[in-house]
């Protein structure tokens, strides 16, 4: 056998090993990988969707965005037309002058009604006086009429007095008392006629604060959902116009299987990579791990006891924070995939 035909025969043997070499060390690679990580595919990216509604009904006056777009929070959204609230609101602030009026009215009523109880309370005055008179005039009267000294008709005369000053002072008093009794109706009118202006009041107030939900406007920055509202259509309170995707903040929701969570807690770096931009490599943190399976808070969550129980491996969400997310949220979509892996040292 010559030389070169001793490196041909032993070729074969040599690429054995070094496959066998190389099969080794990935495989150790792997297993050392699978002991010290925890991955999963199951995630996404998450964020924040708001909801924009209509807190009025009416008829849509204008649309100012578009499917997708961009806008800053405060930007007008939708125009609902409100003339027929202005003109509520017309007819509400007519109401209050109105009710001013009454509350004039009645104001000058009690003033009127006072100044009459101080012209009774004078007239109850001179009227005791009177009765006082006549009494004295009667006393001295019988003296005089013992002596002699005036006939029995004056002292008659003056016995008449008397009871027509009592009936007169009786009479003063009790109509006093009558006007004082109406004092309190008429107190209570004038602040009846005031809390009706203070209702009437906030009522404008709260028809001037439901002119401004005629203008809906963009809650926060983010950009525009499929929208589901067009020019010409009648709304209602609540009903759903438009979403806002947040673009301000991501976060990855991991869904790791239940064996895997074991050793996890908050506060592990993750390693994150997106389907989308696999080159590029983010980095992360865990925040929280859910208290329950995704199955368990479902729309119909899974009953065991039914009968038809099949054991099948759960998935428990976990919150992770990403790291220098300015750096890479222009390319980040709520709902996109990505691959997450823990390290476990």
């Amino acid at each position: 056998m010559t030389d070169t035909q001793k490196p041909k025969k032993n070729l074969p043997k040599i690429i054995l090993a070094l496959v066998v070499l190389l099969g080794g060390y990935y495989g150790i690679s792997k297993y050392r990988y699978a002991t010290t990580h925890e991955d999963t595919d199951n995630a996404q990216i998450e964020t924040y969707f708001v909801p924009v509604l209509p807190r009025v009904s009416g008829f849509v006056k204008s649309v100012s965005v578009h499917d997708y777009e961009m806008v800053k929070a405060g930007t007008v959204l939708v125009e609902i037309d409100k003339e027929e609230a202005k003109l509520a609101l017309s007819e509400m602030e007519v109401d209050l002058d109105q009710a001013n009026i009454d509350v004039t009215a009645a104001k000058a009523n009690l003033t009127s009604l006072q100044k009459a109880i101080q012209a009774q309370q004078a007239q109850v005055k001179t009227a005791e006086y009177l009765k006082n008179k006549a009494e004295r005039d009667l006393s001295r009267n019988g003296e005089l009429e013992k002596a002699k000294a005036i006939t029995h008709q004056q002292f008659v005369d003056s016995k008449d007095q008397v009871e027509l000053a009592n009936i007169k002072y009786f009479g003063s008093i009790d109509e006093l008392n009558s006007t004082k009794s109406k004092l309190a109706i008429q107190e209570s009118a004038v602040k009846r006629a005031e809390n009706l202006v203070k209702n009437k009041e906030v009522k404008i107030a709260q028809q001037k604060l439901k002119l401004n939900y005629y203008t809906i406007t963009a809650p926060v920055s983010g950009r525009i959902g499929k929208k589901s509202i067009e020019p010409g259509q009648f709304i209602q309170v609540s009903q759903p116009l438009m979403t806002i995707v947040d673009n301000n903040t991501f976060w990855v929701v991991a869904n790791f299987k239940e064996t895997q969570v074991q050793k996890l807690h908050a506060g592990m770096e993750a390693e994150l990579t997106i389907d989308a931009f696999p080159k590029e490599k983010m980095k992360g943190k865990i925040i929280s791990i859910s208290e329950s399976t995704g199955a368990k808070t479902s729309l119909l969550p899974p009953d065991n006891s039914s009968g038809n129980f099949v054991k099948v491996t759960q998935r428990i969400p976990v919150k992770i924070e990403i790291s220098d997310l300015a750096k890479y949220k222009s390319m980040l979509r709520a709902g996109m995939s990505l691959e997450v892996s823990i390290p476990l040292n």
